[in-house]
């Protein structure tokens, strides 16, 4: 059961399209796919934030999305 207030995103057609522009782009290769999916769902979805301990992996998308650093994160000097 998914808990109230949160949601589970489809991978669909329109964020298979958004990442294949995001793709060209911002010349992404190799592994950055796997986090350009998700930002690619998360544009398509209208999800503004994004909490991570993996800054530095989404920096590049900074335009497009804020990305938040979990507690802890030594890539972003947080305690």
């Amino acid at each position: 059961m998914i808990p109230a207030g949160e949601s589970i995103f489809d991978d669909t057609s329109l964020v298979t399209f958004q990442l294949l522009e995001l793709i060209l782009s911002l010349d992404v290769k190799g592994k950055q796919i796997h986090d350009t999916n998700i930002v690619a769902t998360m544009l398509v979805n209208n999800v503004n934030y994004l909490f991570t301990h993996n800054v530095a992996d989404f920096k590049r998308f900074s335009h497009l999305i804020d990305v938040i650093p979990l507690l802890g994160d030594s890539s972003s000097g947080t305690p």
